[in-house]
């Protein structure tokens, strides 16, 4: 079964379209990574009484494995490597919240 990997973030208001930017042009090789399936940024509700938009990272894998072996990979290194640098930093309301979750029942 597959397994699923996000990131949540709070991005402060007027922050969104830079936020974006970054994942739009980031140089990303998961397409190179064993077991890698797919990869979504989500935008989810805005929260206006604390000042921020929820967002979403997400990746589907083959198996908790490759996701493991990815996240001690080079690809992983690179990929993380200016991800607290200021302008990302500035954007966000603290930490992302990592999730992960192993698919149950899946239907298409």
């Amino acid at each position: 079964m597959n397994f699923i990997a996000m990131n949540r973030f709070k991005v402060k208001s007027g922050k969104e379209a830079g936020f974006e930017e970054v994942w739009k042009t980031r140089q990303s090789r998961l397409k190179d990574v064993e077991g890698f399936q797919e990869f979504r940024l989500l935008k989810g509700p805005v929260n206006e009484d604390e000042g921020y938009t929820l967002y979403s990272s997400h990746t589907i894998w083959g198996s908790r494995e490759d996701f493991v072996a990815w996240t001690k990979s080079e690809h992983f290194r690179e990929a993380h490597k200016n991800a607290g640098n200021a302008e990302t930093r500035d954007a966000l309301m603290g930490p992302p919240q990592v999730e992960v979750f192993e698919t149950v029942v899946h239907e298409v």
